[in-house]
């Protein structure tokens, strides 16, 4: 089987070596167990089984020569299959990179209603593993706590569709403000440059967060609202109920364990959490286990 990195559809590789090394230690475990791994740094299309691109891309997204390339590796009908890397959803609590560089491994798509998660089978001592090693255990579900959290994505990032990320706080609190009366904080997607600037036109009704890490909003928290994102998968995890409001909300990783209708905010839903983690653990591989081959050899037989 031939497997094909695209070292090009990484922006800037001198500012974040990480993303490119991912894709080099990717093609090297490929290679480790025996198939042919390349880590091609052209722009132009390679033929092979498998392209591996770092981060997604979709159909309004500027012509960046990167993202160009991510493009033309998803829709290339001369590989069978495209493998995307993406955020780690265990990384909220240790910051924006861990000595073990673990990813988040897709397959065709970037939704759990679009790609491959390689979990058909599930190994329990996966989580053990990523547990121990980030520190992370699925805490009791919380049962007091004050405000409601809204974690606010990229606004015109390609997971909320078109949705302006302002309309979405003004819509979702006027909502909210039917069923309750709780203070509400509102946290701007960290990668997003300018939240703090068209967030900052403060409604009397909400504050804005200045933390910078999220378990600093968790802190007497009663829920968390999102629209699809990760900071879902962080709450539930760390026993805050969660809400998501996107409509088609199995595209949310934390769907399983979430909340749809907001007029429970006062009564929410707890969920089991053990199978939905150690199913989401199937798709998180750190750098070793990339280089060694473990994490080819898994997602190989769902090629």
């Amino acid at each position: 089987m031939k497997v094909v990195s695209y070292l090009g559809g990484v922006p800037s590789p001198h500012k974040s070596p990480h993303k490119t090394e991912v894709l080099k230690r990717f093609v090297e475990g490929v290679n480790r167990i025996g198939d042919v791994g390349i880590a091609h740094e052209g722009r132009n299309l390679v033929t092979c089984d498998v392209g591996v691109i770092q981060g997604w891309v979709h159909s309004g997204s500027p012509n960046s020569k990167h993202l160009i390339v991510r493009k033309e590796v998803a829709s290339n009908r001369q590989n069978k299959h495209t493998i995307i890397v993406d955020s780690n959803l265990f990384n909220y609590d240790v910051g924006r990179l861990h000595p073990k560089h673990y990813s988040r491994y897709s397959m065709d798509g970037v939704f759990p209603t679009t790609g491959n998660y390689f979990k058909d089978s599930i190994n329990p001592a996966r989580w053990k593993q990523i547990s121990a090693d980030l520190n992370l255990s699925l805490k009791d579900w919380r049962t007091n706590g004050r405000h409601i959290l809204l974690a606010c994505q990229r606004d015109g990032g390609w997971s909320m569709a078109g949705y302006n990320v302002v309309d979405w706080v003004n819509n979702t609190i006027a909502e909210l403000r039917k069923y309750t009366d709780r203070p509400i904080i509102v946290r701007g997607h960290p990668g997003d440059k300018n939240a703090k600037q068209y967030l900052s036109q403060k409604n009397v009704d909400w504050q804005l967060s200045n933390n910078e890490k999220i378990k600093q909003d968790f802190l007497n928290a009663w829920a968390t609202v999102t629209y699809n994102s990760s900071p879902g998968v962080a709450s539930a995890i760390e026993g805050i109920p969660v809400f998501v409001t996107d409509p088609n909300a199995r595209v949310s990783q934390a769907f399983e364990v979430a909340n749809t209708n907001l007029a429970d905010i006062e009564n929410p839903k707890t969920f089991e959490r053990q199978a939905w983690i150690e199913a989401l653990s199937m798709s998180h591989w750190k750098f070793e286990e990339l280089s060694s081959g473990a994490a080819w050899a898994h997602m190989r037989s769902y090629v």
